[in-house]
């Protein structure tokens, strides 16, 4: 898989002792180092202390799925049968467990074309769940988890034939439905990220989650978690706030100077178009494999990027008179860009570049939201109302599965975990697994 990310969907869309003397008020500058706990923040600079070192442990499991019990994944929307109090356990560090009692939404299909190369897998969610990110675990190439809106939660242990809900640690007075939207493992170890901002860690391929603790100073909502070594982990937020962790959480340290509207405030990106008095966020961000990020700004008039070792966020112009709708990164270390209305464009060579050229390929005139590569010479584009469409020559030439337009949905993402494991993701629950 070339790249992890997050586009952020319609309807959604750290750290110091103390911030550097240079930064000025509104600037949201981000310190070095995390204190131990709440109470030894400093003043709000940005991109300041956010974690505590409290930690809960997780207890006993909720409950044991019969394989026959499910139940729906949201209890706020479309009449649900079970309220969130029952839905979600109160008890802050509970582990996964499979709910039983009420009823299984599978969103199943309705008469449509069979697909060449993939097939839809029901899923015991309520329509109108739009599906976010999913990760495997490398230890055990058949266990997964899927996230999604409406605090959406499934586990597989087939490899992604089949799915069961789980349940996270949740407050005893909250009352948020999060949006749950990254996850990443290494070895046993793994973290999800969300919004509002929650951060959940798990040390036993997620048999049980536990809560990071997060401070209402967090510039923005986590969008993208990345573990990266054994206690070690790098968070994204959608204001461009980068922290890394190598305790398991409890310390996190700034990777960059200032959140993205800092540094387009300073006056160094008087030539980007947009960039100027910018108050937005970032729309879709994501991240290479060596580490390397490429944002879009939330109205897509320009993007940024940024390398370890930068100080801030680097940004650029962008080539096409229509606005940018998502960006992610090629088989080969080169970008792909797609614009609103269905443009896909490839850059010339690898790296952070404004060199792009225009791909022929036919979308129906339905945007391209995300592309993800099998191989170096393999790709896949999906987009709105079952856009599919398929490349065997990177990207130069598509061809478009027709038997995808019946599904109706808007397909958000495809990701693949390796050649032979591949899935999109899409709005009303539509999950597709690759069948090659």
């Amino acid at each position: 898989m070339a790249s992890a990310g997050l586009m952020l969907l319609p309807s959604s869309t750290a750290v110091v002792n103390s911030a550097p003397a240079s930064a000025t008020l509104g600037q949201k500058s981000a310190p070095s180092s995390v204190g131990a706990s709440l109470s030894s923040f400093n003043g709000f600079r940005g991109a300041s202390d956010f974690c505590s070192c409290a930690r809960s442990k997780a207890p006993a499991a909720v409950g044991v799925s019969t394989g026959s019990q499910t139940v729906r994944a949201s209890s706020e929307e479309k009449g649900s049968g079970l309220g969130r109090r029952e839905f979600f356990s109160a008890a802050t560090g509970l582990s996964l467990g499979a709910f039983v009692g009420g009823s299984l939404v599978t969103g199943e299909a309705k008469a449509e074309a069979e697909l060449a190369d993939w097939e839809r897998i029901p899923l015991p969610v309520d329509r109108g769940v739009v599906l976010l990110d999913l990760a495997f675990v490398p230890d055990e190439p058949d266990h997964g988890f899927l996230l999604g809106t409406r605090q959406t939660l499934l586990e597989t242990k087939d490899g992604g034939k089949t799915w069961l809900p789980r349940s996270i640690p949740t407050g005893p007075d909250e009352e948020f439905n999060y949006r749950l939207n990254s996850i990443s493992f290494l070895g046993k170890e793994g973290w999800i990220s969300g919004k509002p901002a929650i951060l959940l860690h798990t040390t036993n391929s997620g048999e049980s989650w536990e809560r990071v603790p997060l401070s209402p100073r967090l510039p923005g909502n986590p969008v993208i978690v990345k573990a990266t070594g054994e206690d070690s982990a790098e968070m994204v937020t959608d204001e461009g706030a980068i922290y890394v962790s190598s305790n398991g959480g409890k310390n996190w340290r700034a990777a960059i100077e200032e959140t993205l509207s800092a540094t387009l405030n300073r006056g160094s990106s008087s030539q980007i178009s947009g960039a100027s008095y910018y108050t937005g966020t970032l729309g879709s961000i994501n991240r290479s494999s060596d580490g390397t990020y490429v944002g879009v700004s939330s109205r897509g008039n320009f993007y940024v990027t940024w390398e370890p070792g930068q100080r801030n966020w680097q940004p650029h112009n962008r080539t096409s008179a229509r606005r940018i709708q998502n960006m992610g990164w090629r088989a080969d270390g080169g970008l792909w860009l797609v614009v609103r209305g269905g443009g896909l464009y490839f850059s010339k060579g690898s790296g952070a570049t404004e060199d792009f050229e225009e791909a022929k390929i036919t979308s129906r005139g339905f945007g391209i939201l995300d592309v993800g590569y099998r191989t170096k010479d393999e790709a896949w584009a999906t987009g709105g109302s079952g856009t599919l469409l398929r490349s065997l020559d990177g990207g130069k030439s598509w061809v478009r599965d027709k038997a995808a337009d019946s599904i109706g949905a808007n397909l958000y993402s495809v990701k693949f975990v390796d050649e032979k494991k591949g899935f999109v993701i899409g709005n009303d629950g539509v999950l597709l697994r690759y069948l090659g």
